[in-house]
C-alpha cells in the first residue's frame, strides 16, 4: 500500500481516520467511549486472572476473554496504522508505542508464561479520555508537562549521574566503616543502603552500628532532603517556560495522528505535514 500524503486519505482510510482520531463527530466519540470501556474490561480481566481463587474457578473463561481483547486491540492497532498517511511516525509516537505495548504481553505469554500480567499497561490508553470528554485544559496541561520533562532531560541526566556517584562513594565508605558485622557485606550492599537513606525511604533492614557510621548516615539523610528539591526545581522552571509558550488543541494530523496544534498552524508540529 503506497503512503498517501496529508489531506489525501481516500475511501475507508479517510473514514477510519475521522472515526479513530477525531472525537468531534458522533461516530468518533462513540468509538472512543467503546474503546475505553474495552480497555477497562480487559484490565479487570488481567487483575482477576492474577487472583488464584478466581483463576482456579474461571481461568479458562478469563484467558478466552484476554485473547478476545488482545485480538480486538490488534485489529484496532492495524487499522490505526492504515488510517494515517505516515504509519511509521504514528507507531513511534507516545500513543502508538502504548497501543503496541498493550497487545504484546499476551502474545509474549506464549513464550514466557505469566507475561500477560504486563497487559495492565493498557491503563495508559485511558489517557484518551481527556480527548473524548473534550477536557482541553487537561490535554493542554499534560502536553505542557511532557514538554517540560523532555526539555529537562539533559539536566536530569546530569543530576542522576551525580546522585549515582554519591551513592557509590557513600556505599564504599559505609562498607569500610561498618563492614559485614553490621550487614554491609559488600560495596553494592552499601550502595543499596545509601540509596534507601538518601531518598529518605529508610527500610531499616540495614543500619549502621558505630558512632562514625551513624554520623555519616545523619549527613546523608540531611543531604537527601536537599537532593529531592533539585529535580523539582528543574522541572518547575521548564514548566514555567512551557506555560509561557502556550499550546492549543486542534484536529489530529491526517498524516501522523498528532494533535494540539496552534490555532494558526499550517503544518503539523510533529511531522511537518500540511494540516
Amino acid at each position: 500500500m503506497s503512503e498517501l500524503g496529508p489531506g489525501k486519505l481516500r475511501g475507508w482510510r479517510a473514514t477510519a481516520h475521522t472515526i479513530i482520531f477525531e472525537s468531534d463527530t458522533k461516530a468518533g466519540r462513540a468509538f472512543d467511549v467503546a474503546l475505553i470501556v474495552a480497555i477497562l474490561c480487559s484490565v479487570v480481566v488481567v487483575l482477576l486472572e492474577s487472583m488464584q481463587f478466581v483463576d482456579a474457578r474461571y481461568g479458562a473463561q478469563l484467558r478466552t476473554a484476554e485473547w478476545f481483547f488482545t485480538v480486538l486491540f490488534t485489529v484496532e492497532y492495524v487499522v490505526r496504522l492504515a488510517s494515517v498517511g505516515r504509519p511509521a511516525r504514528y507507531a513511534r509516537s507516545f500513543f502508538g508505542a502504548v497501543d503496541l505495548l498493550a497487545i504484546l504481553p499476551t502474545y509474549l505469554s506464549l513464550v514466557v508464561p505469566g507475561a500477560q500480567a504486563l497487559a495492565v499497561v493498557r491503563t495508559l490508553r485511558i489517557l484518551r479520555v481527556f480527548r473524548v470528554l473534550k477536557l482541553a485544559y487537561y490535554v493542554q496541561e499534560s502536553e505542557t508537562l511532557m514538554t517540560a520533562l523532555y526539555a529537562s532531560r539533559r539536566k536530569i541526566a546530569v543530576f542522576t549521574f551525580s546522585v549515582l556517584s554519591l551513592v557509590t562513594i557513600f556505599g564504599a565508605l559505609m562498607y569500610l566503616v561498618e563492614g559485614p558485622a553490621s550487614g554491609f557485606t559488600s560495596i553494592p550492599r552499601g550502595m543499596y543502603w545509601a540509596i534507601v537513606t538518601l531518598t529518605t525511604v529508610g527500610y531499616g533492614d540495614i543500619s549502621p552500628k558505630s558512632d562514625l557510621g551513624q554520623v555519616i548516615s545523619s549527613f546523608i539523610m540531611i543531604l537527601g532532603y536537599g537532593i529531592i528539591a533539585v529535580p523539582t526545581g528543574i522541572v518547575t522552571a521548564e514548566l514555567t517556560r512551557s506555560a509561557e509558550r502556550g499550546l492549543a488543541s486542534k484536529i489530529a494530523c491526517p498524516s501522523c495522528g498528532a494533535g494540539r496544534h496552534q490555532p494558526d498552524a499550517t503544518f503539523c508540529r510533529a511531522c511537518g505535514s500540511r494540516l
